[in-house]
């Protein structure tokens, strides 16, 4: 049975059963583990490895693109992300704004805006962060100095510079728990609520015996079929 039809047919019986069941999702997620997606997930968490190595420019680049994620499709925001290029570094703010809303963006002046104030780290990032010992404060920092970025975004950025212990919690996320009858979904995520839920994905991912960063490659891929930056 190929994966995807798997899939399927766990979201129809979960769907039809109405109450929480971890063994289902640990048996999707067990599933996929033991097929092709296994090696799209390692490399992609080698990928956010050597992520890690980069420059403060190049990692200021990898925040722009968390920024660009925000209440918009990620698929679509790596896609701009692509095309500019160090445009995050050098366009005057109206300019950025121009490009943004050309190329798709559901917020352009917005994002510009968060972009060209966070460029003030533009230098100083790597070192920034390399001053944490704890990974917690430093996404704390992130979330309290980065306009643009919560808890999600922060996560995000963390996990694809090579971090392995934060959840990005979407709806993608929501979703999935909520109909696998795990959480109720809640109607707004709020630092408590997010905190919550990832403690609970952390759970999870030591069931599995995986990172909350695979763990999060393979709920996107259950609800995408997809395994994104």
């Amino acid at each position: 049975m190929k994966i995807e039809t798997s899939i399927a047919i766990f979201r129809i019986i979960v769907g039809k059963m109405g109450k929480g069941n971890m063994d289902y999702l640990l048996t999707a997620i067990t599933k996929l583990k033991n097929s092709h997606v296994r090696n799209l997930v390692k490399t992609r968490i080698r990928e956010f490895e050597e992520n890690s190595k980069k420059s403060s420019e190049e990692l200021f680049k990898e925040l722009c693109f968390c920024i660009l994620t925000a209440n918009f499709r990620a698929e679509r925001s790596l896609k701009i992300w692509e095309e500019l290029g160090n445009d995050f570094i050098n366009l005057p703010e109206s300019r950025l704004a121009e490009k943004l809303r050309i190329l798709g963006h559901r917020y352009p002046t917005t994002r510009a805006k968060y972009i060209v104030e966070a460029r003030r780290y533009v230098d100083s990032l790597k070192k920034i962060m390399e001053n944490f010992e704890d990974e917690n404060k430093l996404r704390e920092w992130l979330v309290k100095n980065i306009k643009g970025l919560g808890y999600k975004e922060a996560s995000h950025f963390l996990r694809n510079i090579g971090f392995t212990n934060f959840a990005i919690i979407d709806f993608h996320i929501l979703n999935i728990l909520a109909r696998y009858g795990l959480i109720k979904r809640p109607k707004t995520l709020t630092r408590r609520k997010y905190l919550e839920i990832e403690n609970f994905l952390r759970n999870v991912a030591e069931k599995l015996n995986i990172s909350l960063a695979e763990l999060d490659l393979y709920l996107w891929y259950i609800e995408t079929g997809k395994v994104l930056k």
